[in-house]
């Protein structure tokens, strides 16, 4: 039976939340940021492994009063981009891993994901033939710009979607889709695409939302203090 590992690519800088740390080691109700989706990975017994890809140069890391956990592993694998940092993880991690093994990727700056959102995409997933990731529908109205900042036209929001993450794929599919896509990829589902799939979309949860600016701190504070789902 393939198990269910996890990446969470973290060498990241967070250039637009305009701190002295990166973002995913800020503090949100006393806890920093990152700890949140690595404490929710910890409570399902379903994941075999959780693997955190860091910069070389991080210092941060050490400092974190994190329970231990045998399943939490530690590779300073950060590369120039997201998509190079998680195909240097998923290098990493092979020895470990099927190749029809299933592979999670998630954002550090998504600290709102809960057991519940883990497992139902888990089971939405795990018997499919390409695997897929956490999305919204777009509720809002999308306007495109012109290059003076002025309504270009707008955009029917039918049938879009906003990624989330964790994205769910097979290690070989995953490796094979980052190795030959053509630039750099957005996120992991667009390599995918890339090779010809369709990746299923699973209906996400706000409270996934990836912290970005700063007063994305204020709202995920709310969403952690209140509990709400």
């Amino acid at each position: 039976m393939a198990r269910f590992h996890i990446v969470i690519p973290a060498a990241g800088i967070g250039n637009r939340m305009e701190t002295a740390i990166p973002k995913q080691y800020l503090p949100i109700s006393g806890k920093p940021m990152i700890s949140y989706s690595i404490q929710t990975f910890f409570a399902s017994p379903r994941i075999a492994s959780i693997h955190l890809a860091l910069s070389p140069e991080d210092y941060f890391w050490r400092n974190l009063d994190l329970a231990a956990n045998s399943r939490l592993q530690l590779h300073y694998t950060g590369g120039e981009t997201r998509a190079q940092t998680v195909l240097n993880t998923l290098y990493a991690m092979k020895s470990q891993v099927d190749v029809d093994d299933w592979i999670l990727v998630h954002d550090a700056a998504r600290p709102g994901l809960t057991l519940a959102l883990l497992d139902t995409l888990l089971d939405s997933l795990e018997n499919d033939a390409v695997g897929g990731l956490l999305a919204l529908p777009l509720a809002d109205t999308l306007k495109q710009s012109n290059a003076d900042d002025r309504v270009k036209t707008t955009i029917p929001r039918d049938g879009l979607w906003q990624a989330q993450t964790p994205q769910m794929f097979r290690y070989r599919l995953l490796t094979n889709a980052l190795e030959n896509f053509d630039g750099v990829p957005t996120d992991e589902a667009q390599a995918i695409e890339a090779l010809g799939f369709e990746p299923k979309l699973v209906t996400g949860s706000l409270r996934n939302m990836k912290v970005t600016y700063p007063q994305d701190m204020a709202l995920m504070e709310l969403f952690i203090q209140k509990e709400i789902v």
